[in-house]
């Protein structure tokens, strides 16, 4: 996976759920992450449903969240930032454009 090898080459730990509901579940098991890189698209709950749980939950909510997905229409830039995702890459990309979004939501620009 292209947002996996990303992450590896800075050295992260990377953990992959199939939808927003295995996602959910894997943060009330483990607790807090550094960063969810999140696709919009997704079955059972999308991105944008996953989003708002995380931010209506005050153990997640401070939790950067950087949108990662092939949706570019200017209004779902406009509402995935209004629910308080951090930033927003659109596909297709290259490594170094997630790798400095990645940066950036952690608050270690390069």
């Amino acid at each position: 996976m292209f947002v996996k090898s990303a992450v590896d080459v800075l050295g992260f730990d990377f953990v992959e759920a199939k939808n927003g509901r295995e996602a959910l579940g894997f943060l009330k098991k483990e607790g807090v992450v550094d960063l969810i890189l999140l696709d919009w698209n997704m079955p059972e709950m999308d991105g944008m449903e996953f989003l708002k749980r995380v931010k209506d939950n005050p153990q997640y909510k401070n939790i950067p969240v950087t949108m990662v997905t092939t949706e570019i229409e200017r209004h779902r830039v406009i509402q995935a930032i209004g629910n308080g995702a951090k930033n927003y890459v659109m596909k297709p990309f290259t490594q170094e454009d997630i790798i400095g979004k990645i940066m950036e939501s952690l608050g270690m620009g390069l």
